[in-house]
């Protein structure tokens, strides 16, 4: 039966096209001829066939589309959501399409905000404080020919005064800085990216809308853009980096005619703004899929240039000075983490990603002369100009990252107060998890990281014990060779066994550990839990 209805797709062709040749969905163009935007024809997928499961579904997004739909408005959940849904797999976020109007959507909801510039949208707020969900509502949005609408010169922020009022703006590259012209929802469908995204689903009915046989492409875990993928690049350059992540994230093959144009059209992402780029490579690294994004990118010579952060551990020349351990530790642990559905923090995995850059920096300053803490701080703001750049939320980044690497030396100071003052610190578990990552790729004393492990979690009494241990590990190192506490090595210093560079490390005195009481915990939550 599916077999029948693949088949009865795929002998479909496009019922009404924009001007200019075109290529139904589903087909290989001519070599030489320009593709132009594919108008579908409207295809209602049943339940018996699509197969959802609807205990996946969302009671908030299904609350929204029926709102709507009761008010006489078509409605449909859409995009990444339907995609997910059809692979089985319960959507993280889930996105409406509807033809109601912003103004319209928002006059039906008691939280609803309208947002946006370049896209305006609604978000339907149900709960609150962190335990809030927000469904993003979209109008069917109108295919305009990019030759079509106004131009300007410059971008969002160089050109504001001449966008303001206007519905559809591109710049001179063609990409796409306003959108906000309603039409139906077969031009909808048109102007979304992959076909895999422009899938509607109406939960009431539980059929599936397919304008562009997203629901085989689906099936045969292809990833194919609507339309000529080299004017739908231009239209909004971030596909390119999209189409990267879905491909990693989704374990899907990139449809040759999709895949070609990527690297002739890279040079188009340098008009992206700073910001958006931004948050797109952090979707790259925080969606539990990050070791296969950076190898898609590889895979697609988009590894160098795009993203300075990325230029900062991905460079051949750090394959072999230690460097490129610690980044695919940090980037498998938070893998992991999502993986486990546990939070992740941006500012610890750009803390991890830019340690040596700020540690090379600092250790310049410092021969230099400038204090630790100075050097530190000048080396801080000097990396994020040159790999971060102007975004929103700079200063809030900067200062927890700033505080993971400040605690790295702490670490070492194991005195009653200096150990207890670090572990009642608020981002004590992060700055702690920073430390166990740099133990486990050999940059950082793993007795040390082991050690504050202990230390974390143990009663009172167990602290003492501890804290007696480390006295007489410090005065024997003392002993032995006159050096400070236990030492943090620079990477490829040492042989990787926990000792200072020329002095063995004493062995560990051995201890009987006391039997915890039951609810007898001073120590903060375990330290799994600190990279959020």
């Amino acid at each position: 039966m599916i077999k029948k209805f693949i088949d009865k797709l795929l002998g479909k062709s496009a019922s009404k096209t924009t001007p200019g040749p075109q290529t139904p969905a589903g087909t290989e163009p001519e070599a030489g001829v320009p593709v132009g935007p594919v108008i579908g024809v409207r295809v209602e997928v049943p339940v018996s066939e699509h197969g959802i499961n609807p205990a996946l579904l969302d009671d908030r997004a299904i609350k929204v589309v029926t709102t709507l739909q009761d008010a006489g408005y078509e409605a449909y959940v859409v995009g990444g959501a339907v995609r997910d849904l059809l692979l089985g797999h319960r959507p993280k976020d889930f996105d409406v399409a509807t033809s109601a109007t912003p103004e319209q959507v928002k006059s039906l909801f008691r939280r609803a905000f309208i947002i946006g510039r370049r896209f305006r949208i609604v978000h339907v707020v149900h709960g609150r404080g962190r335990e809030h969900e927000v469904v993003e509502v979209s109008t069917f949005r109108a295919y305009l020919d990019a030759s079509a609408a106004e131009q300007v010169a410059g971008n969002e922020k160089t050109s504001k005064s001449e966008l303001a009022g206007k519905s559809h703006v591109v710049d001179a590259s063609g990409r796409v800085l306003r959108d906000n012209v309603w039409g139906p929802q077969d031009e909808d469908a048109a102007r979304r990216d992959f076909t895999v995204n422009a899938l509607y689903y109406d939960p009431r009915r539980q059929i599936v809308v397919d304008y562009h046989h997203g629901l085989v492409d689906a099936k045969k875990r292809l990833l194919r853009m609507i339309g000529d993928p080299v004017t739908r690049y231009r239209e909004d350059p971030v596909r390119i980096i999209r189409v990267v992540r879905f491909a990693a994230k989704l374990g899907f093959e990139i449809e040759p005619g999709t895949r070609k144009p990527i690297r002739a059209c890279a040079d188009l992402l340098a008009n992206v703004p700073a910001s958006r780029l931004f948050d797109e490579m952090i979707k790259l690294l925080q969606t539990g899929h990050s070791l296969a994004s950076l190898e898609e990118l590889r895979k697609q010579g988009l590894h160098k240039g795009i993203f300075p952060i990325l230029d900062a551990v991905l460079d051949d020349a750090h394959q072999h000075d230690g460097r490129e351990q610690f980044i695919q530790r940090a980037l498998a642990d938070t893998d992991r983490r999502v993986g486990e559905g546990k939070p992740v923090a941006p500012s610890f995995m750009l803390a991890c990603m830019l340690w040596h850059d700020v540690l090379r920096r600092t250790e310049q300053l410092r021969a230099k002369g400038e204090g630790p803490t100075a050097a530190m701080q000048t080396a801080t703001d000097a990396v994020f100009d040159a790999r971060i750049g102007d975004i929103s939320g700079r200063g809030k980044l900067a200062a927890d990252m700033r505080e993971i690497w400040l605690m790295q030396p702490r670490f070492e100071r194991r005195t009653p107060s200096s150990a207890l003052s670090l572990a009642e610190q608020a981002r004590f578990r992060a700055g702690f998890d920073f430390l166990r990552l740099r133990a486990d790729a050999g940059e950082a004393d793993a007795d040390l990281a082991r050690w504050w492990e202990d230390f974390s979690t143990a009663n009172e009494a167990e602290r003492e014990d501890l804290l007696d241990e480390a006295r007489v590990q410090d005065l024997a190192r003392r002993a032995a060779g006159g050096t400070p506490t236990v030492r943090t090595r620079a990477v490829g210093e040492g042989d990787g066994d926990g000792a200072t560079a020329g002095v063995p490390a004493p062995a560990a005195r051995k201890r009987r550990r006391r039997r915890k009481p039951a609810g007898d915990r001073s120590a903060p939550p375990a330290a799994d839990d600190a990279a959020g």
